[in-house]
Order: C-alpha cells, then structure tokens, then sequence
C-alpha cells in the first residue's frame, strides 16, 4: 500500500455523534473477496480498514453493505464506521484515502450519517448487473469483467424466466447449500430486467438485478439458471419447478464470479445529516 504511516493507536476515540459511509468501487480480480480472512489473503476490508487506520490514527472496523465473493467487482459498494465529530467527511479525506489505497480500490463518496447508521442494515434494496458476451467471438475489453459463452442466447426465453423469480419466493436452490443450513432462505426479488448493451465497442448482455437482499451465489445461481434457458436446454417453465424443489442441484450452475458487479445501494433518506 502506498503512502506513509502514521502511528495508529488501537483505542476507539470516537463520540458516537455519527457515522461515516464510504461509496466503494473495486476490480475484484485482485482480491479474495471483500470480507476479511483467517488466512493471509488481501481482502478489499484489509485495505481500506488499513487506509483508514492511517488517515485517521485509530484503529477502524467497517460493516459493508453486502460481501461479495472473490472475483466480484463493486462500483457501489458502501462501507460504514463510527466517527467523531473531528473526523467529518470532506475532499481531503477522499484524497488521502485514495492516495493510501492499493490499485484496484476507490473511494467515491465520503457522506456522514445519523448515529447507528449500518450500511449493512439500513439498506432497502441492492443491485447487482451482471455482464454476459455470446457468441462465438470473446470479449477483449470486456473479458475481465464478463461472462464468455460461445452460444447465442435467447434473450425474450431468458425475460420470459426471469419474470418467474420476481417477487418474494424461497430461494434455497439458489445458494450455496451450506450457507443455507438452519437459516432463512426467502427473499424479495423487486425486478429482473435483461438488456442489451455496448460498452468500450462491446456487445453484451446486462442481466441487472434488483432486490432487498441476497443470499451466497444467489445472484450467480440465477444467472447460471437464466443461461440453460437462453441456450435452450430449458424451458422458461423450468423456473417455477426449480423453486419448488428447494435443491441447489435442480438450479443452473453458479455463472463466473468475474461477470458480477455490486451496482448500487438504496437507503432512506433521512439517514443522512
């Protein structure tokens, strides 16, 4: 990580006034996932747990809007601290923390927020998009950061499937098996919408999902699922079987983690000061 260090003590000297939340973007092709690890691995947490530490002399926790995966980029994720009222948001602690964040790592947005404020808890919905390239040429531009399938898919198949999954429903065979054992599995799906795009001179097909909450690969399960449709090896009926079964295995396979992006995060208004 770049920049000098600044003694940090380990005492949390804030006053509880308020709390800070940073935007985060991220390449998740350089890290093991966001959340930090028992094992030796950089994590986006480490990093910007490390800057802050830095910038602000104290040892700091965040709590994120939602973990993502090794190989999952982020242009929205939010991160949440307890902050004391010396340490409010401004220019210079966006370009400190920029300057002190390995590549690969930005800081978008500093806001404060009313006291208790989780960006893990207070969020209503989250959005995840996920980037497919079809056919028979791969992505160049793109090829970090999408999804290569050499078959055409049947976008109006994949709507039509999509469409099944919206609203709240039991998604068991849409997660990890272990992470679903002796835990809730429902969720709310608010919209699916299947477009598609150019990006950097690409084509590609968006799959944006949007949503209260999600559990493991859920959101990659889905779209795994979309693709046996689109490629014709299920009908679009196929959904509504899967989600009764409840069986991880009835689903698609879990879709390359390197397609998924973290979009975007709603909250409240009145969290903000």
């Amino acid at each position: 990580m770049s920049g000098s260090a600044r003694s940090v003590t380990s005492v949390d000297n804030t006053d509880g006034r308020f709390v800070i939340a940073l935007t985060l973007a991220y390449n998740g092709a350089l890290f093991h996932g966001f959340a930090t690890q028992r094992r030796t691995l950089s994590t986006v947490q480490d990093r910007i747990e490390a800057a802050l530490a830095t910038r602000l002399s104290r040892k700091v926790e965040v709590v994120c809007a939602g973990r993502t995966d090794a190989g999952v980029h982020a242009r929205g994720q939010v991160v949440s601290f307890n902050a004391s009222e010396s340490e409010r948001p401004n220019a210079s602690l966006l370009r400190s923390l920029n300057g002190l964040l390995d590549p690969g790592v930005v800081v978008l947005e500093a806001r404060s927020a009313r006291r208790g404020f989780s960006a893990r808890f207070d969020a209503m919905t989250r959005e995840y998009r996920y980037r497919i390239v079809d056919g028979p040429i791969p992505p160049l531009a793109l090829s970090d950061f999408a999804w290569h399938v050499r078959k055409n898919l049947d976008v109006e198949a994949m709507r039509e499937a999509a469409a099944l999954l919206v609203v709240e429903h039991d998604f068991k065979s849409f997660c990890r098996s272990s992470s679903a054992e002796g835990r809730g599995t429902v969720r709310r799906v608010d919209s699916i919408d299947i477009v598609h795009r150019v990006e950097l001179g690409e084509a590609y097909i968006e799959v944006r999902v949007v949503g209260n909450a999600f559990l493991h690969n859920m959101v990659r399960t889905m779209v795994g699922t979309l693709y046996e449709v689109g490629a014709g090896r299920r009908d679009p009926e196929y959904i509504r079987g899967v989600l009764a079964l409840r069986l991880r295995d009835s689903a698609g396979q879990t879709a390359p983690a390197k397609g998924l992006t973290f979009w975007h995060v709603d909250y409240p208004e009145d969290v903000w000061l």
